[in-house]
């Protein structure tokens, strides 16, 4: 992963970011994979995700049977 896909992500901020500073971004990248990253602290990196880990964790938050 190169940092320049990065830079062409389109990130957005998450609807659902509390005013606690608890905001994470998610961008779609150049290559077709998602990536989260922390609002406040983006030079820290992001998780990446492909089309089928992605789809994974989006249903486990909506099912909340996220574990951790």
């Amino acid at each position: 992963m190169t940092s320049d896909e990065f830079d062409g992500a389109g990130w957005h901020k998450s609807t659902y970011s509390g005013s606690d500073n608890g905001c994470v971004e998610r961008g779609q990248l150049r290559s077709g994979r998602q990536a989260v990253r922390d609002t406040k602290d983006r030079e820290r990196g992001a998780a990446v995700f492909g089309p089928a880990s992605w789809q994974a964790f989006v249903d486990a938050l909506r099912d909340e049977t996220l574990t951790g």
